[in-house]
């Protein structure tokens, strides 16, 4: 059967509420301004952009914020054909601070956890080269339930499976559970991408880059993509040289929030074009500095491909 779709991106649709005041954490800002978010999403809609066939599966209510996000996805060429709309629960929200660093986080989650397995037919999986989630989407039943059963059948059918491990206690009920759910999901040799700060939070503390390899290697990932900030990136494949990079010189940071998810995006265009690592990893740094010179999302006026 030939792979249709170049990438399912499940998990999380937000509203994120960015904030207006630059370095102000969210007891200080006054102003925000409305963009669409989450992970998955940003990552769908990336790679529409980029010219793949990306179909995002997700849930938001039937209220002004979902017209708002399908509008928006819709434009970007997402396919919605999976996407959710509820009555019982309003679209999910999140505040966020507007920093040139890691940003703070407030999410008030409703319909984006509400994933079912019924959004995610066998026929999909078939037809598709790339399944990606977040640690985000994993984090909250039912979809945490959904997307690791749904995982697995992936995995079984020869797509290949990609995660981006943004993790942060809040969204968890415990530590164990987000461990053996994190755990579940490496035993199908996802692509992994993580940043230091996810791996602080994960951790607990600051682990040489070495153990977090080798922590993630044995719980079965190929191929684990460190992404570290001004100081530009670190690739670990099993039993291969590590291969690092540095970051695309920028004068003046305005926001980083996405910039993970642009990187991330990067890197599965790349390699579902069948080109080299090195090359992914290019592509990957050079949208995660366009991204860091831009408010909210990749702007929309630029030809992402040149």
């Amino acid at each position: 059967m030939s792979k249709s779709i170049d990438i399912l991106c499940v998990g999380e649709v937000l509203i994120d509420f960015i904030g207006h005041q630059s370095e102000k954490k969210i007891n200080e800002t006054k102003d925000y301004h409305r963009y669409l978010g989450g992970s998955p999403t940003n990552v769908a809609m990336n790679t529409a952009r980029l010219g793949l066939n990306t179909f995002l599966i997700s849930t938001v209510g039937k209220d002004g914020f979902g017209d708002y996000v399908l509008d928006k996805l819709n434009a970007a060429n997402v396919k919605t054909d999976y996407v959710q709309v509820i009555k019982d629960k309003p679209t999910s929200v999140i505040f966020v601070s507007r920093t040139s660093g890691t940003p703070d986080f407030i999410p008030f989650r409703e319909a984006d956890c509400v994933i079912t397995e019924s959004q995610i037919s066998t026929e999909a999986l078939k037809s598709a080269k790339v399944f990606h989630t977040t640690c985000f989407a994993l984090s909250k039943k039912p979809a945490q339930t959904t997307i690791i059963a749904k995982a697995e059948e992936a995995y079984r059918l020869g797509c290949k499976l990609s995660i981006d491990l943004n993790f942060a206690n809040k969204l968890w009920d415990n530590k164990e559970e987000a461990v053996n759910i994190i755990q579940a999901y490496c035993k199908y040799k996802p692509l992994l991408k993580i940043s230091e700060d996810d791996m602080r939070r994960f951790f607990g503390e600051i682990l040489p880059h070495d153990e977090i390899f080798t922590y993630f290697h044995n719980a079965g990932v190929d191929l684990i993509c460190l992404t570290l900030g001004s100081k530009g990136v670190k690739l670990s494949q099993r039993d291969k040289e590590i291969i690092e990079m540095p970051a695309v010189k920028i004068d003046k940071v305005l926001d980083a929030t996405g910039a993970g998810d642009a990187f991330w995006s990067g890197f599965l265009y790349a390699y579902i074009q069948k080109m080299d690592i090195e090359k992914c990893l290019k592509i990957a740094l050079n949208l995660a500095a366009l991204k860091l010179q831009n408010v909210g999302r990749l702007p929309e006026e630029i030809n992402l491909k040149e």
